[in-house]
């Protein structure tokens, strides 16, 4: 595996640090947290991995490029689902 820039880090940092994380897989962990498990970023390490607080109560991190999960919107935040017709208003 390679290991990201500092730049990269940063970025990965301004991405994620904070923010609500659904995951949808870990492909490569022989124990996984159980998909659709939902959890905060704590912080991103050295190492790029997300430093995970699991609402289960796990800890185990994230690795970008590996797992697949999705950012959460923020709490009471609507995400538009399409584009509004000003005529069927």
């Amino acid at each position: 595996m390679r290991v990201p820039t500092q730049e990269e880090i940063e970025r990965t940092r301004e991405r994620y640090e904070g923010k609500r994380i659904e995951l949808i897989e870990m492909p490569e962990d022989p124990h996984p947290v159980e998909p659709g498990t939902v959890g905060t970023c704590e912080m991103v390490d050295g190492l790029g991995h997300l430093e995970m607080k699991w609402d289960d109560g796990r800890t185990l991190s994230l690795i970008p490029g590996v797992d697949r999960f999705k950012v959460l919107p923020p709490a009471g935040r609507i995400e538009p689902i399409g584009i509004l017709d000003k005529n069927m208003c």
